[in-house]
């Protein structure tokens, strides 16, 4: 098989469709994930495609998470960003690969020249509207900064995190795809019944919610109470169901952004 130079256009529909239905071609590991996580190549109706397959045989004992959920909470942190209609979190199926049932979840490229909206910043060199999140020093002892941009499209993904609770977003599972349209990946670590939520983009703590931010979140009550809560239900219990409702209802009575849990760590490590 010609090996992609440039990963092709697809809508979600055609997407999903490739994700679930093509046939599977491994290409390697990705070896800095904690748990197994390969990129393969996905060929449906002539159209070939890059995606990640992260097997549930592959997944790493937690002891705050059941065995064996963590490719259903992947899917699941898909299936409520797409009823947002942001398209944080690229399209992603449960299907069975060449290592057996998986999540498996659209690759994105990242533009060489794309932007940079979350990183290590020396201090002296903090973008204009960054916000300052932990400080840091490098082994020679210069100063950096832990920071992120003040981006309406991070702020969505800050939304995201809060109803899904995620416990695991570094900067380095921030992507810019083409068009500068921001996704978020990694999402194993999420819908716990528990406070587990840990980011790094803490920058609107406490701040108001954006309006279009109280919308979606108006929308997505209602759809936790009907088809959306059924389609989550295949892959989490009835209790974090319940609590992924409630967590929405909280955002909405507060109208604010969430702060820290006192109880929790409150930035993933390694926060990149």
């Amino acid at each position: 098989m010609t090996r992609l130079d440039v990963q092709p256009v697809l809508d979600e529909g055609d997407a999903l469709r490739l994700l679930r239905h093509g046939e599977f071609e491994l290409e390697g590991r990705l070896v800095d994930a904690s748990n197994t996580t390969l990129r393969g190549f996905l060929t449906l109706d002539g159209v070939t495609a890059r995606c990640v397959y992260k097997p549930v045989r592959g997944e790493r004992p937690l002891w705050d998470f059941p065995d064996g959920t963590l490719a259903g909470r992947e899917v699941s942190a898909y299936l409520v960003s797409r009823a947002t209609g942001w398209r944080l979190v690229p399209p992603t199926v449960l299907r069975d690969g060449p290592l057996g049932p998986g999540a498996c979840q659209l690759w994105i490229d990242q533009p060489e020249d794309g932007e940079s909206l979350v990183g290590f910043v020396p201090v002296y060199e903090l973008p204009v509207g960054w916000f300052r999140i932990a400080s840091a020093r490098d082994e020679e002892g210069n100063a950096y900064a832990l920071a992120h941009a003040d981006d309406p499209r991070l702020a969505r993904m800050a939304v995201l995190d809060a109803v899904i609770n995620n416990g695991d977003r570094k900067g380095g599972h921030v992507l810019v795809g083409p068009g500068g349209q921001v996704f978020g990946v990694d999402h194993g670590v999420s819908f716990n019944v528990d406070d587990k939520l840990r980011t790094v983009l803490w920058g609107w703590t406490r701040e108001r919610l954006p309006d279009d931010a109280v919308e979606v979140l108006e929308r997505l009550l209602p759809a936790l109470d009907g088809p959306l809560g059924e389609q989550l239900a295949v892959h989490l219990t009835t209790a974090e169901v319940a609590r992924t409702r409630e967590r929405v209802g909280l955002l909405l009575a507060a109208g604010r952004f969430p702060g820290p849990s006192d109880d929790w760590p409150a930035v993933p490590w390694p926060p990149i």
